[in-house]
């Protein structure tokens, strides 16, 4: 393991792909890799394109990542495609679009499945944008699967949010509809060269206009096409004022959006490994199923056996294997 690890630190590519791999099939090195990993992330800014299926976000991203390479930029891709629920595979299709980055050394691509996730990301993409960040790659592009109005996963990882629209998709209602709508820091209003994309962006600068108390960031409307091009710098300039504006804010706003999520990070791993113990008592004969038992036969409610299991444990100490 120490010596993949040198290879990734030494900058070799292959080391990368095999470093995600072992994190995106959670492997028992898994802890032991981001453990390593921490101290070097931080550094890359990471984007989201997310949005409804057929939007476009993937040849969108071929676009901003052809510009951002004008600028020197190195870019790492996470494009996660939907995984099948009958199969368990996916077509991880969103390669084919980017094509013309396969052979630039300054452009990783990494496709993911979502593996049953329903919020957009599958579950390790948290653990593969680490891994980007740490090798060294100045912005890592997320292209979530396309989502509806409550997959906001992406929020979580992102440190700017671009929600792709599109002429045709939905009337001026869906505009307004809470959720997809109000984690956008950038909307692009793509296939610009389509009919009523002027109407679209009309209807979501009118509900910027209804929602501006309080609001210290006003995202701003962008139409662009991936077909032909246009837009697209004006675009990335969009993000790139939106990176500034976090940075060079009157308190940072970047920095403590990072803080936070690793307070949150960190307090996940903890209910996950929680979890894990209650679990495994499952599996033996004590006081976590006397209890539950109880619950079963209706001789104790289940707040009164929560409270108890909880006493149980702490009191014990209870170890589970995925601890040592």
């Amino acid at each position: 393991m120490q010596e993949l690890i040198d290879r990734f630190n030494a900058g070799e590519t292959r080391a990368l792909a095999r470093l995600i791999s072992l994190l995106e099939n959670e492997s028992d090195e898994h802890e032991l890799i981001l453990k390593e990993l921490f101290p070097r992330t931080g550094q890359a800014y990471v984007i989201g394109f997310t949005g409804s299926p057929g939007a476009g976000k993937s040849s969108l991203v071929d676009q901003v990542v052809k510009e951002l390479r004008k600028k020197g930029n190195t870019v790492g891709i996470i494009a996660v495609d939907p995984t099948s629920p009958f199969t368990g595979g996916a077509l991880l299709g969103d390669r084919i679009r980017m094509q013309q980055h396969a052979l630039d050394k300054g452009v990783f691509i990494r496709s993911m499945g979502t593996r049953g996730s329903l919020g957009g990301l599958s579950k390790t993409t948290k653990d593969v944008v680490k891994a980007m960040d740490a090798f060294g790659f100045d912005w890592i592009i997320i292209e979530t699967v396309g989502v509806g109005q409550a997959e906001l996963d992406i929020m979580h990882v992102a440190d700017s949010t671009v929600v792709v629209l599109t002429p045709g998709a939905g009337d001026a209602i869906q505009t307004i509809k809470a959720g997809i709508m109000e984690i956008a820091d950038v909307f692009a209003i793509n296939k610009s060269d389509l009919p009523g994309a002027d109407k679209i962006a009309t209807e979501v600068e009118i509900m910027l206009d209804q929602q501006r108390a309080g609001i210290t960031w006003r995202p701003p409307v962008k139409l662009c096409s991936s077909l032909t091009g246009t837009g697209i710098a004006e675009l990335v300039q969009a993000i790139e004022k939106h990176r500034q504006n976090q940075l060079h804010g009157t308190n940072n706003s970047l920095e403590l959006k990072r803080q936070e999520r690793r307070r949150s990070e960190t307090l996940d791993i903890v209910n996950y490994k929680w979890q894990q113990r209650v679990l495994q008592q499952l599996h033996l004969p004590g006081r976590v199923n006397e209890l539950l038992d109880k619950v079963a036969h209706k001789e104790m409610d289940h707040y009164t056996a929560a409270y108890a299991i909880l006493e149980y444990m702490a009191a014990n100490q209870v170890v589970t294997n995925t601890d040592k």
